[in-house]
C-alpha cells in the first residue's frame, strides 16, 4: 500500500465527501476517487458505500482506518524527528529555485537565509515551477521560488519581485544599436525560448505578450541551458527575451529592455 493512498483514505474517511476531501487535499476529485478504487482492489475489500447523496465507511474501511491513523501519526512524526537532526539545529528547510536561477541570486537568498534562520539547515533543490507546486502540496517542499503567472491556490505566498523584460540579441540585429525595442519591430524573428513545461503558465503569458505587441515568432526553438539559449543567439537562430543579464553577455551578444511590456 502506497503511504499517500493511505492518507486520502484517511482524510475521506475523515470528511465522508470527495468533493470536501479533494479540496483539504488539494487534488481534484477524480485522482482522489481513483485512488480510493485503486486501494480497494489492492486490498480486494469496499471501504466505502457510496451513493449520489452520501459516502460512509464499510465495516472493513473503519477496520482500516483503525490501524492507519498510528501509521500516519508514526510517519508525521518521523517527519519532524528528520527536520530536527543535525547541522540545522531547529531543522531543515527544503526549498525549490527555478533551474535557470542566477548564481547571484542564488548567493544571496541563500546568505540572507543563513542570517535570518542560522540554526535551519537550507536544503535546495532545482525544480520547474509545476514541479515546484506539486511538491509544495505534497509536503516534499516547505519553500519554493516560482515563476508567475503559476496557480498557488491553497499554498501561502510571498513577496513577489518583478524583473524587466528585455530582448537578447546578436549584435548585427538591426534593433540591436538603440535604446529600448518594440515588439513588433521583431516580428518575423525566431524565438528562443524555454520549454514550456518549465513553467506552463508563464510560457503562455509571454506568448500573449508578443502577440498582443505585435511580434509573432517565425518559429520557436525551445532551450533551457542560458549557455545554450545564447550559444543559438549568437549563432543568428532567434531572440530571447529575458531580464537583464547579472553578468556581461558573450561578445556579440546585446540585452535591450523592451519599450511597453512589463
Amino acid at each position: 500500500m502506497e503511504l499517500r493512498h493511505l492518507r486520502y483514505f484517511a482524510v475521506l474517511a475523515d470528511e465522508l465527501h470527495f468533493g470536501r476531501a479533494a479540496a483539504r487535499l488539494q487534488m481534484a476529485q477524480p485522482p482522489l476517487s481513483q485512488r480510493i478504487q485503486d486501494l480497494e482492489r489492492e486490498l480486494n475489500v469496499r471501504l466505502f458505500d457510496r451513493t449520489r447523496h452520501r459516502v460512509q465507511l464499510t465495516e472493513a474501511g473503519a477496520l482500516l482506518l483503525e490501524h492507519v491513523r498510528p501509521v500516519l501519526a508514526g510517519v508525521e512524526t518521523a517527519r519532524d524527528a528528520m527536520r530536527r537532526i543535525r547541522p540545522g539545529e531547529a531543522g531543515v528547510l527544503r526549498a525549490g529555485v527555478p533551474p535557470d536561477t542566477e548564481p547571484r541570486v542564488l548567493r544571496t537568498l541563500t546568505a540572507e537565509f543563513a542570517v535570518r534562520a542560522p540554526d535551519v539547515l537550507l536544503d535546495v533543490h532545482e525544480f520547474t515551477t509545476d514541479e515546484q507546486l506539486e511538491r509544495l502540496r505534497n509536503g516534499e517542499l516547505d519553500a519554493g521560488v516560482v515563476r508567475h503567472p503559476s496557480d498557488t491556490v491553497g499554498l501561502e505566498s510571498g513577496p513577489v519581485a518583478r524583473r524587466e523584460l528585455g530582448v537578447v540579441l546578436h549584435a548585427d540585429h538591426p534593433a540591436a544599436g538603440g535604446g529600448p525595442v518594440r515588439l513588433r519591430d521583431l516580428d518575423g524573428a525566431p524565438l528562443v525560448i524555454f520549454p514550456r513545461a518549465m513553467a506552463p503558465r508563464l510560457y503562455d503569458h509571454m506568448l500573449t505578450i508578443c502577440r498582443d505587441e505585435g511580434y509573432l515568432p517565425g518559429s520557436i526553438r525551445h532551450a533551457r541551458n542560458p549557455n545554450f539559449v545564447h550559444g543559438l543567439v549568437l549563432a543568428g537562430r532567434g531572440i530571447h527575451l529575458n531580464e537583464a543579464p547579472s553578468s556581461p553577455l558573450t561578445e556579440g551578444l546585446v540585452w535591450r529592455p523592451l519599450n511597453g511590456t512589463a
